[in-house]
Order: structure tokens, then sequence, then C-alpha cells
């Protein structure tokens, strides 16, 4: 994390579980709790994707703020922040938030896309159907209430629907963790969005955990590894940013110094934990100063390329929204320099499945010259999957293209009928980008061809699969 923390400010926040923050200096290599200070005498371990921990001795800043800031968490902790020598054998380590590379800010306030609280058996998510016009957080208490989230697109981003699908699992196993509940909890979540694959291995992974496990172990260990997951999904955000800016710096912006990179959808903290895919590299360029330029494409029919202008527009970052169609002429018109786009999978040969309209985008780019790249989580790829003829694409409401939604003169939320409820239309939610169209692939371990020989470069485990 050395390149993450160089890129980041003096201070930044990190959620420890219990809604706790604490700031590290990566200088002085000291934690400031409660706007205390003490010196790390700490290990830091980071695991083989399944763990991913912090414990450190603090017993100067509990000495100082005095232990009732340091809330004891009912799964089995003795206390929320651990001193080395008070640390039991049978200890498990304490999972909490990495320091974020690139993290979102809402006004200067670093911010998460979801908040969990495994002592109240819940996670507050921001409903992201009410964006850009609202902000307002949803919690999430039941297995119903989760499946419904991500059905529903109030969380959307294939990295921050399997984190949510994590915690939906461990929230379900509340009061009942048999092996009934645990494979009507998997399925339920399992059926809510098919294309993402994110999904399927968030869940495979905590029921490989789950399984083997007594039903009374379940539950506390379903929070520790949907937890996992979603720091997981922190740190691979931090290592792709890093990597897609050293792409960045190699480019010659065509225009002013200004670089001008054109995205599609919303691949940014929204659709993540946090640092977002496709727009951590230009959250890294903006935050070192490079002066850059997003071309944002609306997205239609869902608009999540508004949610990509609002989080932008957050953080400072210079950007203008195009309508779809205007895509074709900016590139043609030399006014892009490169186009940066997410995934919601990736298949074993480099073929990648993301929201509809990234296929035209990167014709368009092959067409004039221009880079496209494709920014995406090693958890998004899926060499179960030969080629993208074998991803299946799923299939929307027609009510999404039908109506259009928006907010009134009043600022409530209201639809305008466009089209009428008996008018045929179709409405898939993604298409695939054929291999021999991307330039390169961005993964949390560097940047390789779009191939199954460049992922393997980069991921020789996963051969397997």
């Amino acid at each position: 994390f050395s390149d993450c923390f160089a890129m980041r400010r003096r201070y930044q926040q990190m959620n420890v579980i219990g809604h706790q923050y604490m700031g590290m200096n990566t200088t002085t290599r000291s934690v400031r709790i409660f706007g205390k200070t003490a010196q790390i005498g700490a290990t830091i371990l980071i695991g083989n994707e399944t763990n991913l921990t912090i414990v450190a001795a603090l017993d100067q800043v509990q000495r100082e703020v005095g232990q009732n800031n340091a809330r004891t968490s009912r799964h089995g902790r003795d206390s929320l922040l651990m001193g080395r020598k008070r640390l039991p054998q049978d200890a498990v380590s304490l999972p909490v938030t990495m320091p974020q590379c690139g993290s979102m800010n809402i006004n200067g306030i670093p911010t998460r896309s979801l908040r969990a609280d495994p002592g109240r058996r819940v996670i507050d998510i921001i409903d992201q159907t009410r964006l850009p016009l609202a902000l307002h957080w949803v919690r999430i208490d039941s297995l119903e209430a989760a499946a419904r989230a991500i059905r529903d697109m109030q969380v959307r981003g294939a990295p921050l629907i399997g984190a949510t699908a994590a915690y939906g699992l461990a929230i379900a196993l509340g009061g009942d963790a048999a092996d009934a509940r645990l494979e009507e909890a998997s399925a339920t979540l399992g059926a809510t969005r098919p294309t993402a694959v994110n999904l399927g291995w968030a869940l495979a992974r905590m029921r490989r955990l789950l399984t083997p496990l007594a039903p009374a172990l379940r539950e506390s260990a379903a929070w520790a590894e949907a937890a996992a997951i979603a720091e997981e999904d922190v740190a691979r955000n931090a290592a792709i940013g890093h990597h897609g800016l050293d792409l960045l710096r190699q480019l010659k912006p065509r225009r002013d110094g200004i670089l001008n990179v054109m995205t599609h959808c919303n691949a940014g903290w929204l659709a993540t934990v946090d640092g977002g895919t496709a727009l951590a590299p230009l959250y890294a360029a903006h935050d070192a100063g490079r002066a850059v330029h997003v071309w944002v494409s609306e997205t239609r029919p869902r608009n999540q390329g508004l949610l990509t202008a609002w989080e932008l527009a957050r953080h400072g970052v210079p950007h203008t929204v195009i309508a779809d169609n205007a895509a074709g002429i900016l590139l043609r018109a030399d006014r892009v320099d490169a186009v940066i786009v997410g995934a919601d999978r990736i298949a074993a040969n480099g073929d990648v499945a993301n929201k509809v309209g990234t296929y035209l985008k990167a014709l368009a780019c092959v067409d004039n010259g221009i880079p496209f790249y494709v920014a995406a989580p090693s958890s998004t790829l899926d060499f179960a999957c030969p080629d993208g003829d074998a991803i299946p694409i799923e299939a929307r409401d027609g009510d999404e293209l039908r109506c259009l939604h928006g907010f009134d003169a009043g600022g409530l939320p209201a639809a305008l009928r466009q089209l009428a409820a008996d008018e045929a239309v179709a409405n898939p939610a993604f298409d695939v980008t054929p291999a021999r169209l991307v330039t390169a692939l961005i993964t949390e371990r560097g940047v390789c061809p779009a191939s199954r020989a460049g992922l393997l470069s980069l991921h020789p485990e996963t051969a397997h699969d």
C-alpha cells in the first residue's frame, strides 16, 4: 500500500466496525483517534483474500481516551481496539477499513457507499435510485431488503453488488443459521442480477467458508467474511487507480494540456465500496494534480452517467455530461484522449460484458485510434466462462424505457410515460465488447492484454477455474 499512501492526503479516515473512526498519518506512522495521537506498536496482517486485518497496540490511546470509546463488539471480541499485550491467544483479528486511496469525498468528507453495523445486524446503503437529486441512506435489516436493494438497483455496480450480497447473507443468518436457511438466502440473493459475476463470486466464497461450520458459528463468521470482502474491494480499487494512473501519465493530451477521458455508465465510488474501478485512475490523476476532464455518457435508460457526474462533482473533478449518441462525434473530432469503462464480467478470453452501449464506444475508439481501457478487479474475472457469447445478458423491465423518472418542481420523485404500456420494447442491460477491441485490461495486479494469456500472466491461480 506504499504507493497508495503516497497518493493520499496526510490524514485520511477509515471506518472501524462499530462506526468508530481513526486516521493514519503515514509520515509519522501514528494513529489518531478522536483527536488523540499515539505511536503505532502495530502489526498489519494482509491475508490471502480471506483476511484484511489490523491489530494495533494502542495502550496509550486507550488510557487517554478511555475504554468507553473502544466499544465492545457482540461478535466475540473483547474490545474494538485491542493492545497486543492484552490480546488473548484465541482472539480473532479485527477486520477494519484500510486507508482509502482515492476515497470519495462528499463536501470534503471521505464517504463510503456502504456502512456496516454488525452490532445491530444491519447495513446502511445509499439509495442510488434517488441520486443525483437526493442523497438518501437506506437501512438493510433483512434478507428481503438486501435482495430488493440489489434487484431494484438501489445498489449497483458489480463490486458493490457482491459486497452487499455478502452482508445480506450475514443478515439473513441472524437467528437462524441452519443449512436450509443458508441455502435459501444464497438462492434468493443469487437470483437478483444474473450478469454481474461478483454476485455469484461473493456468495460462493461465503458458502465455502460457512458450510463446514457449525450453525452456531456461522453468523459471526459471515459478518467477518463480508467485512473482508468489502475491505479487499477497497484495496483492489486503490491498486487499480495506481496502475491506471501510470497509463494516463503515458498519454499526451490532444488539447490545451488537459487530459480528456470518456467513460460510460458509473464505475466509480458508487459502484464499489469505495474508490471505484474505471474512475479510480481519474480520481488518482486529479488528486495528484493532473489536469483532467471527464466526458460522462448519460447511459440510458437508467441514466447511471448522472451518478458519475454527481460523484465527480462532489470530488471536484471537471466533467461534462453528454448524450449517449454524442460519443462518436467527440471521438472523431479528437476531443477524447482515452476511454475507460468498468466491467460486470470478463470472460476467460478477455471479452467484456458491461453496460449496454459500451460496445459502440469501443468500435468508435478503434476507428479513431483512441485507447479503450477496461478497469475491473479480479473478482470480475470469470474463467469458467469461455467467451462473451456465454455471458448471460440481463433483460430489464420494459417500463425502464417506456417511462422517464426524475423529480418534479417540488423536488418529489415523479415519472413521465413516453411510450404506451403495450408498446413493444427491448431493454438489454448489458452488451459484450470483444477482446480484440480492448486496448488493455487494468486489474489490481497491473495492466495486461485482453486475452486468456494476458489474464493468466497476472492471475495464474485462476487457470483452474
